[in-house]
């Protein structure tokens, strides 16, 4: 089992009970905060696991699991830096083989460190143009710079498998049926960058998504999002997917959490859990919240390498990666 850091992570489960008492005397403060359970019981695992093999199901994992090796091959992929610039080399060739429109929204950060500019670009790719009402399917590309959980090295290297070459490598995958694929929606992928361009854990992360948000709101296109999904660390070999807490509380995308877990279930994908595990900060926060999208996040939180040397393609699965994906191309066609 995960054990989450006792420090505030770029992902962190929000407290169900905050417990806060502040004592001042002679300039001490003392506070104590008391969180609900960081992870999935025993139980929870032990409800998660489904007969299916790879076979039985029709979104190939096994190409899906080539493309995220194919990530990792290039090495720690941080905003602004050579592996970055590759990858994107690699994913505006690969969308626009297969027929998406692709479009970089560029734009630059500060460096956290010494506040020199950095060139950044979240990534769109566009199918079906024409049509007005759109679903946003998401996943932040970039890898954090070092690994700063890892006990053994906090400065050694980051392939970010998991976290996030796995969503991204399901929208690599999904692109190949994108052409045929039947829904009442067009269809935008984004991709984001400086999700957490991070050197420190006081550093700002989720700033692609605060970018894109802002933009959508400002200038506001000709179409609009009726639903966006946060594909996030979706490939563990363990997957347990429970429902997160904010896109279950939200008034506005409950519906939603409604309709994809209701297709796992039809499809007998039982690593869809049926109940909330996790409140969980990510990208998904921006897009609803700043960007009035109605956006989920879909996340398996508990895995044990995150932001370790540990999160390698070997800790992922083709599996996983085939029932994520599945579950979100049949509710695409199904989406209300």
């Amino acid at each position: 089992m995960t054990k989450m850091s006792p420090r505030w992570p770029r992902r962190f489960p929000r407290p169900a009970l905050l417990a806060a008492v502040i004592l001042i005397a002679g300039g001490l403060a003392v506070a104590a905060w008391v969180f609900s359970g960081d992870h999935a019981s025993d139980g929870h695992a032990a409800e998660a696991k489904s007969a299916l093999k790879l076979d039985d199901i029709p979104f190939n994992g096994a190409r899906a699991y080539e493309s995220l090796k194919q990530l990792c091959a290039i090495g720690p992929r941080p905003s602004g830096s050579p592996g970055m610039a590759a990858q994107q080399k690699l994913l505006e060739e690969h969308f626009q083989k297969l027929g998406g429109q692709v479009e970089f929204q560029r734009f630059r950060v500060p460096h956290p460190k010494d506040g020199s500019p950095v060139p950044m670009a979240n990534i769109l790719i566009h199918w079906q143009p024409e049509i007005a009402s759109r679903i946003l399917l998401c996943a932040h590309y970039d890898t954090l710079p070092y690994p700063m959980e890892d006990k053994e090295n906090p400065l050694g290297t980051f392939v970010g498998a998991n976290d996030n070459a796995s969503g991204v490598a399901i929208l690599m995958e999904l692109a190949h049926d994108m052409s045929t694929l039947k829904s009442k929606y067009g269809v935008d992928f984004l991709l984001l960058d400086c999700e957490e361009f991070r050197f420190s854990r006081d550093d700002p992360f989720f700033l692609g998504s605060d970018y894109f948000a802002r933009d959508y709101v400002k200038n506001k296109p000709a179409h609009h999002y009726r639903w966006g999904v946060l594909l996030d660390m979706v490939g563990d070999a363990d997957l347990q997917i429970g429902q997160e807490g904010n896109s279950l509380w939200w008034k506005d995308t409950r519906p939603l959490v409604e309709q994809i877990w209701a297709t796992a279930a039809r499809l007998g994908v039982r690593e869809f859990i049926p109940k909330k595990l996790h409140d969980v900060e990510d990208d998904h926060l921006m897009l609803h919240n700043e960007g009035h999208i109605p956006c989920i996040d879909i996340i398996d939180f508990d895995y044990p390498p995150w932001h370790t040397q540990g999160d390698t393609p070997d800790k992922c699965s083709p599996l996983s990666l085939a029932k994520v994906g599945w579950v979100l191309e049949e509710w695409l066609k199904t989406a209300k």
